[in-house]
């Protein structure tokens, strides 16, 4: 399957783009960038060179990923939202040297105009509202939101609310797959499908 990049994007030599990715209007991806089969870069994206995304993808209309960031396969980036790779930026100080890592795990989302400060892991298949500010890790299956983002509940990799305790002990079963989920000690585990 061929790659669709559109006539007004920008993909410099080195990039590498799985097949069947797609690059839409006025984006540009930097030489280093390492992209996944089956990706779609929305309009006015910019990706950096030490930059590693995984297959399936979505990242939607002005969005940019910064040097230092990861995002594993099937993660999904709302329009708009934000990424940053250093903690203390200031425009006469370099501090390219002091870029710090960010992970988003698996199966993700991240919600429009979210901003993700750098050095933190998102979980997998965790969900972060729009608007919100992650400031620390958020954990597996977490919906976190807010300024700065806090969390508010327990997600299926279906995208569904689970009913389960933040913190205590539980059980749930995703409402649309059935698929078993439980909670200790503030860990949300996927047990079985259904």
């Amino acid at each position: 399957m061929e790659n669709l990049i559109h006539p007004s994007a920008i993909v410099d030599a080195g990039a590498v783009l799985g097949a069947g990715t797609r690059v839409w209007h006025f984006s540009h991806v930097c030489s280093g960038a390492r992209i996944g089969s089956h990706c779609s870069l929305g309009q006015n994206v910019f990706i950096g060179n030490d930059v590693v995304i995984g297959h399936n993808v979505k990242i939607q209309n002005n969005v940019s990923v910064y040097d230092a960031v990861v995002l594993e396969d099937d993660v999904f980036c709302g329009p708009s939202m934000v990424f940053t790779n250093v903690h203390n930026p200031r425009a006469a100080v370099v501090r390219k040297h002091e870029y710090r890592r960010t992970l988003v795990r698996r199966g993700a989302s991240i919600g429009a105009n979210a901003t993700v400060v750098c050095g933190v892991t998102v979980g997998a298949h965790a969900m972060v509202g729009a608007g919100a500010v992650v400031t620390r890790d958020v954990p597996d299956f977490a919906l976190v939101a807010g300024v700065p983002a806090r969390h508010i509940g327990w997600i299926s990799r279906h995208g569904e609310r689970l009913d389960l305790p933040r913190s205590a002990s539980g059980q749930a079963r995703c409402p649309h797959t059935g698929d078993l989920y439980s909670v200790a000690d503030g860990v949300c585990t996927l047990h079985a499908a259904g």
